[in-house]
């Protein structure tokens, strides 16, 4: 079974990244979520990639704070893609992250996305883009749900819009 697998840092990442979860299931993407830190756990989190990638995991999705060093042992541990989702918080409210996720040695990419709900939610879709290379009907689901975005901004913009 193909899916992607979401890893947070800690429980407080899930409140932002249960917005990626959702995307997934809009799509019926399937996903694992789990909590592993690169600093507290970093077995568990290894032991995960292995029996993630065993199982069909495709692409990783890693949210963290502060010194955000989650994608980053993704990455040096697996050769699938790696999405990096900063999270606000710490002294620099989520610039560390930030700073921490984009900043790999070459060699070592993480795709990194938005701080926070947008990153969230922007992962899950680029995930999604991702898989879709081979899933036709994802592609498919992919390009309406741009059409379902653009007729709403049409929408919106009639709700409100003067035009001379």
């Amino acid at each position: 079974m193909n899916f992607v697998s979401i890893i947070m840092g800690s429980k407080s990442d899930y409140e932002i990244m249960k917005h990626c979860a959702d995307t997934f299931e809009k799509f019926n993407v399937n996903y694992e979520i789990i909590i592993s830190s690169a600093h507290r756990s970093p077995v568990r989190t290894k032991n995960y990639i292995k029996e993630a990638e065993e199982k069909g995991a495709k692409v990783f999705i890693a949210a963290a704070g502060m010194a955000a060093h989650l994608a980053g042992a993704l990455a040096a541990t697996t050769t699938k893609p790696v999405l990096g989702v900063p999270m606000k918080g710490g002294a620099m409210d989520g610039m560390d992250a930030m700073l921490s996720t984009v900043q790999m040695p070459a060699g070592m990419p993480v795709g990194t996305v938005a701080l926070g709900r947008s990153g969230a939610i922007n992962a899950a879709y680029l995930a999604m883009q991702i898989l879709a290379i081979s899933d036709s009907e994802l592609a498919v689901k992919l390009k309406e749900d741009r059409i379902v975005q653009a007729k709403k901004v049409e929408t919106d913009s009639k709700e409100i819009e003067v035009i001379l």
